[in-house]
């Protein structure tokens, strides 16, 4: 298949590579949208999600262009392209508040290529962040937006789960870390999944804050949403257990949340139920956005 390898800068300066899909029938989109941006989880990419061109063909058929994009948080370790220089990125090293730079700049591109008529999807930390960016980032115009397994990072539930003792043991060697001047330290840690990470890093993305425990940005948005969760998930990881109540229990007339059967955080054996879950809602959407 033939794609449009591109390239964006973002307003603070680091240099992004993506790649832009377009459908072939110039019937027009089905969907309320005609493009959709795809967003990448802890050390994915744009090009190597197997789940990403799964959905980007359903999306392709129904006659909506895919732009997959990386993040600063592409790959564990990435050397980035700044306006000021080299600078050493990727999971290890960003700062997920950083990611707002990131999809306006995308979101901005896409635009330009299909119109105004575009929406997020994002994947694990992906979802994370459109959710946080749609929530904490005022320029960011679109139209819906679609969140595939977001894990909730909660520092307050992860301490009351099962595995919070660990959890706490890695958080305090992290933090100690960063009170001794050392941010910049490469842990390897595996809550609340397996990463090398920088202790600020660390820090910044887990804290009690809770600056990215996603059911605290939904009061904040206003597009349509859509929210999925695998059943399996619940069961494996300490990040996605009771999240659908949680999302429930936030009562927003915008936000959808579904949870499919048998399905774990990649949907392994679910993707049919996915894409057919996604094609719906956005059907269904047709006439509101």
């Amino acid at each position: 298949m033939l794609v449009d390898l591109i390239q964006t800068t973002t307003r603070d300066g680091v240099r992004l590579d993506g790649m832009l899909q377009t459908p072939k029938s110039g019937s027009g989109s089905a969907w309320p949208v005609d493009g959709l941006c795809f967003v990448h989880g802890t050390g994915g990419n744009f090009y190597a999600s197997t789940l990403f061109d799964t959905l980007a063909e359903r999306c392709l058929e129904c006659g909506c262009a895919v732009l997959r994009v990386n993040t600063r948080g592409h790959d564990g370790i990435s050397n980035a392209v700044t306006t000021k220089g080299g600078r050493r990125l990727g999971a290890a090293y960003e700062q997920v508040d950083d990611c707002r730079h990131d999809l306006c700049g995308w979101i901005d591109l896409l635009k330009e290529r299909v119109g105004s008529r575009v929406g997020l999807l994002g994947h694990s930390l992906g979802a994370v962040k459109c959710l946080y960016t749609l929530a904490h980032d005022s320029t960011l115009k679109v139209a819906c937006a679609i969140a595939i397994s977001p894990p909730r990072l909660s520092y307050a539930w992860f301490c009351g789960s099962p595995e919070g003792p660990r959890f706490l043991e890695t958080y305090s060697r992290a933090d100690a870390l960063v009170q001794a001047g050392q941010p910049g330290a490469i842990l390897e840690v595996d809550l609340p999944l397996p990463m090398a990470i920088a202790a600020a890093g660390y820090v910044e993305k887990y804290g009690p804050d809770e600056r990215y425990n996603y059911i605290n940005s939904l009061k904040a948005i206003r597009v349509p949403t859509l929210i999925t969760l695998g059943e399996l998930e619940a069961t494996g990881n300490m990040a996605f257990r009771a999240a659908a109540e949680e999302i429930a229990a936030a009562k927003r007339p915008n936000v959808n949340v579904t949870t499919l059967p048998g399905a774990d955080h990649f949907y392994s054996q679910a993707r049919l139920a996915l894409v057919n879950c996604i094609d719906g809602w956005l059907t269904e959407k047709h006439g509101e956005l």
